[in-house]
């Protein structure tokens, strides 16, 4: 049985006023610095990610003082399912998005309102199960492709290959092979340049991007360049006449609002793809490399991923879109490595008074929930540190609740293109697990470095022949 859920609810009457309480303060508060000295700290020591599942310990609902980024931390997930789902509406994009705007555009992720829910019904058909399958080929012939490109006792940086495949992947799926072909070049060149900037660029004030420094430099000629390129496809795609193909421009170029029949702009188009390339290269490629991490230190998961594609698609195959539903051990290995390396934090923002679990929260409060904890909660996964695919399935599934559920999000902002991200991760897995078998290199095991998703500081494997 589990705890009675934590409300959440619009600030309605004299009553509701008087019975809220202060939010406390997380651990380590101090006069004048707030959690600064704590969080550098924190960061300084062991990483960020730490202090951020240890907070759960410390109650469902705390205060985070940062003098430029006051918010409140949701550690719990059946109030996180309360500020996404139940009364998602009493909320809007955080603070985080709002500085993100300006750099990806008005895509899915920074849209809000009325804005959102017009492209989220025109985005929606492009990533239909349907549509799906029809990318799986795709992606099988790059996962293919990579592997084939291995060598029998090489030792390479799988957290590169990984991210290397996944924007590959990306760039073929988004752009008509004849029109797409240069935009694919500056999408391999800079988006990896983009992404290892984007977090600090969008947490930092804005006064501070103006700085003269290599890494600002680096990240405004690089988002200069995709977006100069993008534009050029998108235009060039919507002047040539030819029909449309099965690419996901020529599906957002042919898209149409159901209640207006209007379609996008050049430059919505634009920025939803700019949204599609960095929601979708950080998850797939650092989730591939962290589960061939944990594979390597879990031969029983191992010996079982090899005996199942071996069974379904055969020692050395190509995987097809077909496969995909009969490699049930493969998408638990895929499920549970994003459970253990999830989003570092999402954030939100009270569009009026709201209570959450017997707190009031005014008009204009920062809510943060990171998604990495909160899929390691104890009440929900016990012994959450632990590598153990059979989470998810079938009886022991059943047994966590959908509120702790949260790899993809959760309500109207879930992600969009998670059954692409699953479909595209499962094909790549069973694709070299049809051949190679990984074994860590001789040096330090992988760490967590800090961005949107906890990406691996390097992931250094031997290759071996199955």
């Amino acid at each position: 049985m589990t705890d009675a859920l934590p409300t959440t609810r619009p600030l309605g009457t004299a009553e509701d006023a008087a019975c809220v309480r202060p939010v406390p303060a997380a651990p380590g508060w101090l006069p004048l610095l707030g959690h600064t000295w704590t969080l550098w700290r924190a960061v300084r020591r062991s990483g960020l990610y730490p202090y951020l599942t240890g907070l759960a310990a410390a109650g469902p609902l705390l205060r985070l003082d940062i003098p430029t980024a006051p918010m409140v931390v949701v550690t719990d997930p059946e109030l996180a399912w309360q500020v996404m789902v139940t009364q998602g509406g009493a909320f809007e994009k955080g603070m985080l998005y709002t500085k993100m705007a300006p750099l990806v555009g008005a895509g899915l992720a920074t849209a809000d309102g009325t804005t959102h829910r017009r492209h989220r019904r025109m985005v929606q058909p492009a990533f239909h199960r349907s549509a799906v399958a029809g990318y799986a080929r795709t992606m099988s012939e790059h996962a293919l492709a990579m592997a084939d490109s291995w060598k029998p006792g090489q030792v390479l940086d799988v957290d590169q290959a990984t991210a290397a495949l996944t924007v590959d992947t990306l760039a073929a799926t988004l752009f008509d092979a004849d029109l797409g072909r240069a935009a694919a070049e500056v999408v391999r060149a800079d988006v990896p340049v983009i992404l290892r900037h984007m977090l600090v660029r969008a947490a930092l004030p804005r006064a501070l991007d103006r700085l003269p420094l290599t890494a600002h430099r680096e990240f405004d000629a690089a988002t200069a360049r995709l977006r100069a390129v993008i534009d050029e496809v998108v235009s060039a795609a919507r002047s040539s006449g030819r029909p449309p193909g099965l690419d996901l421009l020529s599906l957002l170029l042919a898209a149409r609002d159901e209640e207006t029949e209007e379609g996008f702009s050049d430059a919505e188009v634009r920025d939803e793809l700019m949204t599609i390339l960095f929601a979708g290269s950080d998850t797939t490629g650092s989730t591939l490399a962290w589960a061939l991490h944990e594979l390597a230190a879990h031969p029983d998961a191992e010996r079982r991923l090899h005996a199942e594609v071996d069974e379904v698609v055969g020692r050395g195959g190509t995987v097809a879109a077909a496969d995909v539903p009969r490699l049930d051990h493969t998408r638990r290995i895929v499920e549970e490595t994003l459970r253990l390396h999830s989003v570092t934090m999402l954030m939100r923002r009270t569009l009026q008074p709201v209570t959450l679990g017997g707190h009031l929260l005014p008009a204009g409060t920062e809510v943060a929930y990171s998604l990495y904890a909160l899929m390691r909660h104890q009440r929900h996964f016990p012994d959450p540190d632990r590598f153990d695919p059979d989470r998810w399935g079938e009886g022991r599934r059943q047994e966590i609740p959908r509120e702790a559920q949260l790899a993809f999000g959760a309500g109207a902002r879930k992600c969009i293109g998670d059954t692409f991200a699953m479909t595209e991760m499962t094909i790549a897995l069973a694709t070299v697990a049809t051949r190679w078998r990984l074994r860590p290199a001789p040096g330090p095991r992988p760490r967590p470095v800090m961005a949107a998703m906890p990406l691996p500081d390097r992931v250094r494997m031997r290759v071996e022949p199955r």
